[in-house]
């Protein structure tokens, strides 16, 4: 009998043994056929990032064009508000404005004149003068019979001017053959007093500043060594998408082709859910999804009739510059409102079927990016009947558009998470939307705002997409280099905090649904 029990012992723990064997050969064939999977996701990935990254910075550098290199001077002298005159231009007065510019590349000087309400005759002469060398820069004359009451000329070199930074300049203002009482006089501030600047009239220093602009432009370092910046970027990719390689190699866990992976697995389910929220959007319309046509035209023209007549602005075609504020605005408040109850309101799909559940905020952004996309179409027909001129700049709007949805995504994931723990998130998002809506300039320029409240632009994101928007389709200029990269950052910066809340979360969610 005791050799019957040792012996069935021995079968036992023979099977166990066995047992263990082949469940520990299944598990390393699952790991490696994980681990391969991964590799050839990681292989795709690299064939599809380094091209688009390729192609990316050389279509920037030609979408940039000079606004890569160059940008108005931040040194530029703003023409003063006038308050008088200085002295009638009658032969052998002179007006004579010191100032040091900081400006790397002079390109005009502007004077503004005065002609006492009457008719004039004479010339007047105006010449930018280097005081260190005492050598004429830029001279030019003016017919006296042609300067009206506040008139502007323009003293404008053939080349931009290098090597005038931070050098002592004079402007000189004479007239060779101005008779009393038939002269102009340049005009005077006497509230403005300009940094390193003296007037002086006839050799006697005078108070005040002679009402004068000096503009030009400046070097942007980071764009005269943007290849090299882009060779340093592409290291860095190539870095990254190694170290990624390495630790599937190893068997450790990357988020980055996990969430690749996840979404290539639930495609299908993504494109039901996205369609699902566009339809039910517009259940019962009549319009359907005209709607995300005629919305915004709508809610531009409600405020245009207000801000243009009511409160009035000198905004140039203002009609397109509110347009993109709504449109713009109506996407951050659509996707973050949907993305806001994303779990909650998928609560009988979490409890019973297994699907990363950031799939679902991701599913509520997704379908707010087609109702954009249709918006964008009133904006191009709007900007094309008001005369904007579209450039080849005008294309990186996309850029920022692409940032706002990014950082879109990050602030929907951080909502969704709190919504789940704290219902009252609707309501306070439902507030500071409302606030956030006042602290943009949606509807009004930017520069009405007190300097004690400019610190309100400077952190908010949604400004910052927004002014860049309309610097690439109204002015048809790109933003400066460093911007690009600010605005990647701000958005990065969101979704990295909101699915890290998400994630730490994630697995309390169904202890609240």
């Amino acid at each position: 009998m005791a050799d019957v029990e040792r012996l069935n012992g021995w079968a036992d723990k023979k099977r166990q043994k066995d047992w263990e064997e082949v469940s520990g050969l299944r598990a390393a064939n699952k790991k490696k056929t994980l681990s391969s999977e991964k590799r050839e996701l990681l292989r795709r990935m690299t064939c599809v990032i380094v091209p688009v990254y390729l192609v990316a910075i050389v279509l920037f550098y030609i979408l940039a064009g000079d606004q890569l290199h160059l940008r108005s001077s931040r040194g530029n002298v703003k023409l003063p508000p006038a308050d008088g005159w200085t002295v009638e231009l009658a032969a052998g007065n002179v007006v004579e404005q010191y100032f040091e510019a900081r400006i790397e590349c002079l390109q005009q000087i502007d004077v503004q004149w005065g002609n006492f309400y009457r008719p004039n005759t004479g010339t007047v002469m105006v010449e930018l003068i280097l005081v260190g060398e005492g050598r004429v820069v830029m001279s030019q004359s003016f017919q006296a019979a042609e300067l009206t009451e506040g008139a502007i000329t323009s003293l404008i070199a053939e080349e931009p001017i290098e090597g005038l930074g931070n050098t002592p300049l004079l402007v000189r203002i004479s007239s060779p053959d101005g008779q009393t009482g038939s002269s102009v006089a340049p005009l005077l501030s006497t509230q403005t007093r300009l940094e390193a600047g003296r007037l002086y009239i006839n050799g006697a220093e005078a108070e005040g500043t002679l009402c004068f602009a000096a503009t030009g432009i400046d070097y942007i370092w980071t764009g005269l060594h943007y290849w090299t910046f882009a060779g340093i970027g592409l290291v860095v990719l190539l870095g990254a998408l190694c170290v990624i390689w390495y630790r599937c190699r190893v068997g450790k866990r990357s988020y980055v082709v996990e969430a690749v992976a996840a979404v290539r697995k639930y495609d299908f389910l993504i494109q039901q859910l996205v369609a699902r929220d566009f339809k039910v959007k517009y259940k019962r319309s009549v319009l359907g999804m005209f709607w995300s046509f005629l919305n915004p035209l709508l809610m531009m023209s409600v405020q245009y009739v207000v801000f243009s007549t009511i409160f009035k602005n000198d905004v140039p075609n203002f009609a397109v510059y509110l347009l993109i504020g709504v449109v713009s605005f109506n996407f951050l408040s659509e996707s973050c409102g949907m993305a806001l109850g994303a779990i909650l309101g998928n609560y009988s799909l979490i409890t019973k079927v297994y699907v990363p559940k950031y799939i679902y905020p991701l599913t509520r952004v997704m379908s707010s990016v087609v109702n954009l996309s249709i918006s964008l179409i009133p904006l191009l027909i709007m900007s094309f009947l008001t005369g904007v001129q579209f450039r080849k700049a005008t294309v990186l709007a996309l850029y920022f558009f692409a940032c706002l949805i990014i950082f879109c995504l990050g602030l929907g994931l951080l909502l969704s998470a709190l919504m789940v723990f704290f219902r009252d998130t609707q309501f306070l998002w439902n507030v500071f939307t409302m606030m956030w809506c006042y602290a943009t300039p949606i509807f009004y320029p930017e520069r009405i705002l007190p300097d004690t409240f400019r610190f309100i632009l400077v952190f908010n994101p949604l400004y910052h997409f927004l002014k860049n928007i309309r610097m690439c389709i109204l002015e048809g200029l790109s933003p400066e280099p460093a911007v690009y990269a600010q605005c990647l950052m701000i958005a990065l910066g969101m979704v990295a905090a909101g699915a890290w809340v998400f994630k730490k979360t994630q697995d309390k969610f169904v202890l609240y649904l």
